[in-house]
């Protein structure tokens, strides 16, 4: 009422259910952001792009945006910040109340089987309650091409022919997705009894790409990861995937809200006719190393990670035509040729909205200050990859000997056989400069080596550990240097340099050469064995070390000059067992881990871990109550043993007492009553009076001893 005084009408209010999955979280997010009524407007300008790049970025202030309530597929998550407040999609008639109090109501039933039925549920409810309110509601169903499945060919003839919205009507759904066609015939059923109060679209959404991708998942975080020689293609990789990007999904429902066209079933689809192989080819180019091998459907079904929902789509084999969107909507498209052209952004959006950027670091030092086993600690510790100059050297020239073999082979197409030509070539100077130089490379070879090893797709997705190099500030210089098509910093008063490769946290260990040397021979035997660290060779580098990085001139003077300003320790300070205290102290410069975490064998490795770490703990607890028991029993004997030696001993003095404080008595009677009595008691036997005790009193009376 408030808003009406002052003359603002109420925010529109739309409903997206399961806000926490890939579609509601999208779409959501790209219509709270939406002016309502903006896409009837033509987009001049890159402003009239809603989308929102980055959930770090802040949201724009924009007035008249739609508001955003809905609910979560898991009710254990937290709210999306763009969402005014989360309904109970367990309580019907709660749920059912705020439905129609909504402006458009939306539902994706493409992720959750369960959605399907409560879709279903939620227009039966609206059109149930269409007499009790003011207004017209839109009800949006988002569902998938795949009730398109096993449509037949419009010409048989002619296999190539798209289909378009015009033949829904026509359309066969695959079989795991029956329930799915069903659901929209209720709906575009349920938008004709009166179009005044209810109108009902279908959306048939291609297979959708982007952002934290969904059903193309697996194909990137396989590719991401870089472990397998090639990315698999299941089936022969030959059929047709029709696509869209989520964001361009949204673009076509922020349309429908707006517009309310006239045409109630509608495909979402972009302008690519990719194969499922072309898409794979795409992936594993951008992420990996190109590679790619079909895999039969067969053996595809045995893969862990990969959904049946999400193996039917990708094995879908369709050409669609979304002729009313591209020709009546108003869409700023964000990816309009399809996966394969928009490649590069989108492996940029999948790195970003997951976290995946590489984590880049740069260790340098004296030689001996520990250096390699600090970045031993920290690649297990963020899963990145361990950049030495001996192997990067050696990884190098396998290379070029693999590559150069491949000349002598007859199967061997022209074009590889330049290639192959060329790096011969490349591995006859490098040989040449190797044996004028004693062995050594000139620093040409080593840091063309060190840029493609750092280019690589693995340190690209991943990230790595500079293990004390470079060593002087020309080397740094001409490895970061950027090349002509390379990604650079912002001009500026900084010094170019390739964004790419450079080191987000360069630290620099400090120590003496006597504390190096102390810590040399402190090490085993058999760790300096066939090492640089013997005496001699030690001295040499730790010399070769400082000559190099005098007060004046250090290759840390490059990265000050980039403002990539390192970072000191001080080795000297550390006691702790393998520089635990220093490699703690650079996991909190360089943050959190930026991968996917444990993979499923190491989670079963975590907890057989931490099993046997209960398990060892309860042992330990359980021998320790059994000792402690033991004790207190053998305490408790001990002193019960104590007691009864003392109770004992009090026992004997006080007999000893009473016998030594009994003498003088006994003594006295034996002295003067004993004799007397005895024989008066000898008489009475003798005698055996009628009363013996008088007889005695009289006896004792006449033989009374007189005493003065």
């Amino acid at each position: 009422m408030a808003e009406e005084a002052q003359g603002k009408a109420a925010p529109k209010k739309i409903f997206v259910n399961s806000v926490d999955l890939y579609h509601g979280r999208n779409i959501s997010k790209f219509l709270s952001n939406c002016v309502v009524g903006a896409s009837l407007d033509e987009a001049d300008d890159a402003d009239d792009d809603v989308s929102v790049d980055s959930d770090a970025l802040p949201p724009k202030v924009k007035e008249n945006t739609w508001q955003v309530v809905g609910t979560l597929n898991d009710p254990d998550k937290e709210k999306p910040d763009w969402v005014k407040y989360i309904l109970n999609a367990s309580d019907k008639a709660q749920l059912a109340e705020n439905l129609v109090e909504c402006d458009v109501v939306i539902y994706d039933i493409t992720e959750d089987p369960r959605s399907v039925e409560e879709a279903a549920w939620a227009v039966e409810a609206m059109q149930a309650e269409l007499e009790h309110w003011p207004g017209q509601k839109i009800f949006i169903l988002i569902s998938t091409v795949m009730t398109w499945a096993k449509s037949k060919p419009l010409d048989p003839d002619d296999p190539e022919i798209p289909f378009t919205e015009d033949d829904y009507r026509r359309r066969k759904p695959h079989p795991n997705f029956k329930d799915h066609i069903s659901c929209e015939k209720t709906v575009i059923k349920c938008g004709k009894v009166n179009k005044q109060k209810l109108i009902s679209y279908v959306v048939a959404s291609g297979v959708t790409y982007g952002e934290q991708e969904s059903v193309f998942h697996y194909l990137f975080k396989t590719a991401w990861h870089g472990q397998v020689d090639a990315l698999n293609c299941y089936g022969d990789g030959e059929n047709i995937i029709p696509t869209i990007h989520v964001k361009d999904l949204a673009a076509v429902v922020q349309n429908i809200c707006d517009g309310r066209p006239k045409t109630r079933y509608l495909l979402a689809v972009d302008d690519s006719q990719t194969s499922l192989m072309e898409v794979t080819k795409a992936i594993s180019t951008a992420l990996h190393n190109g590679k790619v091998t079909c895999v039969s459907k067969e053996d595809s079904m045995m893969l862990k990670d990969l959904e049946q929902v999400d193996f039917d789509q990708l094995l879908v084999n369709l050409r669609m035509d979304a002729v009313y969107i591209k020709e009546s909507m108003n869409i700023n498209w964000h990816s309009e040729a399809g996966i394969v052209e928009s490649i590069s952004q989108l492996v940029t959006e999948y790195k970003q909205s997951r976290n995946l950027l590489p984590i880049r670091v740069c260790l340098l030092g004296p030689p001996a200050v520990g250096k390699s086993m600090i970045a031993e600690k920290l690649c297990k510790q963020y899963k990145i990859h361990h950049i030495r100059v001996r192997d990067v050297i050696e990884d190098a020239i396998k290379a070029l000997e693999r590559s150069a073999a491949r000349a002598d082979a007859p199967d061997e197409e022209e074009e590889d056989d330049g290639k192959a030509a060329e790096d011969q070539e490349t591995l006859d100077k490098i040989n040449e400069n190797r044996a004028e130089n004693d062995g050594r490379l000139d620093d040409e070879f080593v840091v063309q080596f060190f840029k493609e090893r750092l280019h690589s797709k693995q340190c690209q997705n991943q990230g790595f550990v500079l293990d004390g190099y470079p060593k002087t500030y020309e080397q740094a210089k001409a490895i970061f240097v950027p090349d002509e098509d390379a990604e650079v910093e912002d001009e500026s008063k900084v010094p170019q340099y390739d964004k790419l490769i450079m080191p987000d946290v360069v630290v620099s260990l400090e120590a003496p050469d006597d504390f190096l040397r102390d810590r040399v021979m402190n090490l085993p035997e058999k760790l300096i064995e066939g090492t640089h660290n013997t005496e001699e060779r030690l001295n040499k580098r730790l010399a070769l070390f400082r000559d190099n990085n005098t007060e004046d001139v250090t290759v840390l003077n490059y990265f000050d000059e980039l403002e990539v300003h390192p970072v000191y320790i001080d080795m000297t300070k550390d006691k702790s067992k393998e520089a635990e205290n220093t490699v703690e102290y650079i996991k909190r410069l360089v943050g959190a881990p930026r991968n996917y975490g444990a993979t499923p064998e190491e989670q079963e490795e975590q907890q057989r871990a931490e099993a046997e770490r209960r398990l060892r703990m309860q042992t330990e607890e359980r021998e320790m109550r059994e000792r402690r028991e033991i004790e207190e029993s053998t305490e408790m004997r001990r002193r019960q043993q104590e007691w009864q030696a003392r109770l004992d001993e009090v026992r004997r003095e006080e007999a000893e007492s009473l016998e030594t404080q009994s003498a003088p008595l006994r003594n006295y009677l034996m002295k003067h009553v004993m004799p007397t009595l005895t024989n008066a008691l000898v008489d009475c036997c003798k005698a055996r009076p009628d009363d013996a005790i008088d007889f005695i009193a009289e006896y004792l009376f006449r033989h009374n001893p007189q005493v003065d």
